[in-house]
């Protein structure tokens, strides 16, 4: 079975080696690609994961590897890590944007088969997934050397196919690719609609009825989200919503 959650006691916190971050409102502290970050533990664990935010690391709260961390690890690179075996280090950094990609598009597809009105496209999408794990087993030769964005470009029109079907029944505006950034929208009837890739930061959506509504990629940092109705919703990672404010965080 494809594992398409993060699993941190499983992986070599490459997500907090590989990629480089600069100071500010989601970085307390800069660190370059390749620099273990000082939060950091022996165990491979973060030494203050419970109080991210307030250390000031948001950016490590709404980042998700979609389990790509442990496939490299555990099964890349059959279980060695870049401490124990330091030759490794380079091949394993590099690998973890190209197996996130990859990842990514699998934990989509895999919610578009759960899309009962895109039924008629479950065969294609079956293939799509398993076509894009054969990729993700590949050599550590072969992943490092690969261009994810042409094989995106492949199935991204089906994923968008499956949202336009599932939404066919109350298909909303479309905000895709819009700059919503503190947008009022509180109690809107946004049924249906389309936030792909859409700039939600800060936005007023309190109350907002979302249902259905397709999120592939949106920016919801500190977007509220208090009372709204997201039952249905299309693509939205549980990322996204670590990075916006909902009921959870008031209860």
């Amino acid at each position: 079975m494809i594992e398409l959650a993060a699993d941190c006691s499983r992986c070599a916190a490459l997500c907090c080696v590989a990629p480089a971050f600069a100071k500010s409102s989601d970085f307390a502290v800069d660190k370059p690609a390749g620099r273990p970050c000082r939060n950091l533990g022996d165990d491979f664990l973060c030494t203050i994961h419970e109080e991210l935010p307030q250390r000031g690391f948001r950016g490590c709260v709404v980042f998700d590897c979609f389990g790509a961390g442990q496939r490299i690890t555990g099964e890349t690179f059959g279980g060695q890590d870049w401490r124990s075996a330091p030759e490794l280090a380079g091949d394993m950094f590099a690998l973890l944007p190209v197996m996130r990609q990859l990842h990514e598009l699998m934990w989509l597809l895999t919610e578009a088969l759960k899309l009962d009105e895109a039924r008629r496209l479950h065969p294609k999408l079956r293939a799509a997934l398993e076509e894009t794990d054969a990729l993700a087993g590949r050599s550590p030769a072969d992943l490092r050397g690969m261009d994810v964005d042409p094989y995106r470009m492949k199935v991204v029109p089906i994923l968008r196919r499956a949202s336009e079907m599932a939404r066919a029944g109350r298909r909303g505006p479309d905000h895709s690719g819009g700059r919503l950034i503190g947008r009022r929208m509180r109690g809107a009837d946004l049924r249906g609609a389309s936030f792909r890739g859409a700039l939600l930061i800060g936005a007023d959506l309190r109350g907002a009825d979302l249902r259905r509504a397709d999120f592939t990629g949106a920016d919801l940092r500190g977007a509220d989200l208090r009372g709204a109705n997201l039952e249905g919703a299309i693509f939205l990672t549980a990322s996204q919503l670590r990075s916006a404010v909902t009921d959870a965080d008031h209860p």
